[in-house]
Formats: C-alpha cells, sequence, structure tokens
C-alpha cells in the first residue's frame, strides 16, 4: 500500500517531467503547494490552463506571444530590416534584457540534431529565408549558442543564406565561451558579443 496519496503522486509525476526537476525536487514542489493555501494552487491551475488558451506563435518571428504579430514585430521603433535568429523563445528573452539590440527576431524553435531526427524541416528554416527575401532584410545576425549543436546550426544557416538571400549575415562575437547556452550567459557578456558582431564570409572566398 502506498503511503502517498493518489492525487499527491500524481502531482509529483507531472512535476517530474518538467526538464531539470528530479523526483526529490518534485516531490518538495508538490508537499509545498499542498501546505500553501487552495486559492494559490487553484491560481496557478488557471495560469497553466491560459498558457495555452491565450498565447499563441507570431506568425512572422515564431515567438510565444498573446498577439499576433507580436509587439516586437509592430513596434515601429524596431529595425525590420535587421533579424536576430535565436534557438529559443528564453534567448530572445535574454538578449532582450540587454537592451543592446534594436532589430527583430526569429526564433527556431531548436536546432539540428540528426541523431534525434531535428533536420531543417523541423525547425523555422524554410520561414526565416522566405522572410528574408519578402521583407528585404538588411542583416541576420546568427545568435545560436556556442555548443556544438549551436554551431552546427549557425554554420548551416550561414551557407542557406547566403546561397538564397542577399542579406549580410553575422554571427555573435565571442564573449560567450565555448559550450555555453545564450539563456546561461549574463548581460553584460551579451551587450558585448551583439556590439562586436562580426560578418561571416561568404562559402568558396
Amino acid at each position: 500500500m502506498s503511503v502517498v496519496p493518489q492525487p499527491l503522486a500524481r502531482l509529483i509525476a507531472d512535476l517530474n517531467r518538467l526538464p531539470g526537476i528530479g523526483k526529490k525536487t518534485a516531490t518538495r514542489l508538490a508537499l509545498h503547494l499542498l501546505r500553501r493555501p487552495a486559492t494559490e494552487a487553484q491560481n496557478l491551475a488557471r495560469d497553466l490552463v491560459e498558457l495555452h488558451k491565450l498565447i499563441t506563435l507570431c506568425a512572422n518571428c515564431f515567438a510565444f506571444s498573446e498577439t499576433d504579430p507580436c509587439a516586437i514585430c509592430q513596434d515601429p521603433a524596431r529595425d525590420s530590416a535587421m533579424i536576430c535568429v535565436v534557438e529559443e523563445p528564453d534567448d530572445l528573452m535574454a538578449i532582450e534584457k540587454t537592451s543592446a539590440y534594436k532589430g527583430t527576431y526569429h526564433i527556431l524553435h531548436g536546432v539540428l540534431a540528426p541523431m534525434d531526427g531535428i533536420g531543417p524541416e523541423e525547425l523555422k528554416v524554410d520561414a526565416l529565408v522566405n522572410r528574408v527575401n519578402r521583407q528585404q532584410v538588411r542583416e541576420v545576425l546568427i545568435a545560436t549558442s556556442s555548443t556544438v549543436p549551436g554551431e552546427a546550426t549557425a554554420a548551416y544557416l550561414i551557407k542557406l543564406l547566403q546561397e538564397r538571400a542577399k542579406a549580410r549575415v553575422t554571427r555573435l562575437a565571442y564573449g560567450i565561451p565555448m559550450g555555453m547556452d545564450i539563456k546561461h550567459a549574463d548581460e553584460l557578456t551579451l551587450v558585448h558579443a551583439i556590439e562586436a558582431r562580426q560578418e561571416t564570409s561568404r562559402a568558396g572566398r
């Protein structure tokens, strides 16, 4: 006979499925929620439900947003001729905290990982190329992380854009340590990386 009530056990199992949450942490969080007033749990449940009801993907940049297009894509103060390409929405959030970048974004929602069955078709790659050509983009800043998959994705995008688009293609300069996810870099490091971005050489030169 289990000493853990089934509703509590189910919550622990649900929390355990979240990235970075082990069984012990999931148990601690579940018990914390159980000890708090019921209204807090109800508010949390409401917020979780509303995530999928109220948030959508921006059809232009694929950011999570309450509106389509998103606030950044709608902002006339933003330089729409410049696109920063990032892996995930939290990378966008990290760059926005620096206030050093004034262009728009394009979120891939992942990186190339052939062993996991993730190729260009699973990412927002074609949409990026079409957008660059359709909107007469001046510069594409590749801001994938300096991990092995991030570098492979950057190399693929650079080659593709140089072949199929006319925009200048740049890459974040390496104030960001090799192997670090962008989302884990501090704000000053990101500012320097954006300001010292480097133009990529064209294939065949």
